[in-house]
């Protein structure tokens, strides 16, 4: 009835409490009887997958849920910095010791087939001949080379896998290093690989490489077998965007300076 006055136990109950049911005589004079355990109305939330999530004692396992998609969430993130490659910084000292190249080479002619065991004695261990020749294999798309003197058998094997697979290979070198005996600039010119040389007074010095256009290796290393087993040489791999650039111009200039057409015209005006 409206206007009537309400019990003040029951004007100042919380709505949200549920409402009390009367109890006969009978029992009113026993033992006080606790009512059944009400469950929690407090708001809900949805953890990841879909998962329920209610907060407190009735929401444990729906936290184990949220805490399990945490922790795989952040095992990603992680695994995705990971893969995010370094830049390669890596130095090279010569002499390299002693070892057989063969399986580097053969899986890197890419047959298919199990590259047969090389009979020859020489140790198959990592050393830094093998490290020069896994950075130059890992061309796909370029390689300019910058050589006083070229010679070394397993590295001119190298460049000619690189152009069979592809990659475009250009090679500078000096006039009068290329013509002499081991040499490898014969077999890469005969292999299609366009070779430029110096036409005029001075040695052509410089000793790089740039591989894909990204990785620079240089250093006081020829190409050579008597520069790789028996000298105190250097070479660093690096990729840096800015030290690349600087090589490659310098590349370009002398590939253009040496061309041949360019040296034709250059008598004929004298």
């Amino acid at each position: 009835m409206l206007g009537a006055s309400l019990p003040f136990s029951q004007c100042c109950r919380d709505p949200r409490s549920p409402i009390p049911t009367p109890l006969s005589p009978a029992l009113s004079s026993g033992p006080r009887q606790t009512p059944p355990a009400v469950p929690s109305l407090r708001p809900t939330a949805h953890a990841p997958g879909g998962a329920m999530w209610v907060p407190g004692a009735t929401g444990r396992p729906g936290l184990a849920v949220a805490m399990a998609a945490a922790a795989a969430g952040l095992a990603l993130a992680m695994a995705a910095r990971l893969w995010r490659r370094r830049p390669v910084r890596e130095v090279l000292f010569f002499p390299s010791p002693p070892s057989c190249t063969e399986a580097l080479l053969a899986e890197a002619a890419g047959s298919g087939a199990p590259a047969e065991p090389c009979p020859c004695p020489l140790p198959r261990s990592d050393c830094p001949l093998s490290r020069l020749l896994r950075r130059l294999l890992s061309a796909r798309r370029s390689l300019e080379i910058c050589l006083f003197a070229f010679s070394c058998p397993q590295l001119g094997l190298a460049v000619r896998l690189l152009h069979r697979r592809g990659v475009r290979v250009r090679v500078v070198t000096d006039a009068q290093y290329m013509g002499l005996r081991g040499s490898q600039i014969g077999l890469l010119r005969h292999a299609g690989i366009p070779v430029r040389h110096d036409q005029g007074h001075g040695y052509m010095h410089h000793k790089f490489a740039i591989v894909d256009r990204r990785m620079l290796i240089t250093g006081s290393l020829n190409w050579t077998t008597q520069a790789i087993q028996s000298n105190r040489e250097n070479v660093l791999v690096v990729e840096d965007a800015e030290y690349v650039k600087l090589y490659l111009d310098e590349f370009e200039r002398i590939w253009e300076e040496y061309n041949p057409t360019n040296s034709r015209v250059l008598s004929q005006g004298q």
